[in-house]
């Protein structure tokens, strides 16, 4: 039997990122917007799901005021911390 689970937060987090990066003055390499997503994710609560149903009920459910001002405010946390201390290399 092949399990599969999602943690529907993680492209929740992956979009909502991408639609608001461009509003802050940080780094958006791909190594960065990793470091920030990661960073976000372990900030909030998992909402993992096994069936295709279950991730429509999550995204729908994210939808909610409430839940999409927690998202940006751990997404815009995370560039706070990421972008004062980041991974990549800075000479390329």
């Amino acid at each position: 039997m092949e399990k599969e689970l999602l943690n529907m937060m993680e492209p929740l987090v992956l979009q909502k990122l991408d639609e608001i990066i461009g509003k802050f003055d940080c780094c958006s390499c791909d190594k960065c917007k990793m470091d920030i997503a990661s960073y976000a994710l372990n900030l909030l609560p998992p909402k993992y799901v096994a069936t295709h149903k279950g991730g429509v009920f999550v995204k729908l459910n994210e939808s909610e005021i409430q839940n999409e001002t927690d998202l940006i405010a751990c997404i815009t946390k995370a560039i706070q911390v990421v972008s004062k201390n980041p991974k990549h290399n800075p000479f390329i």
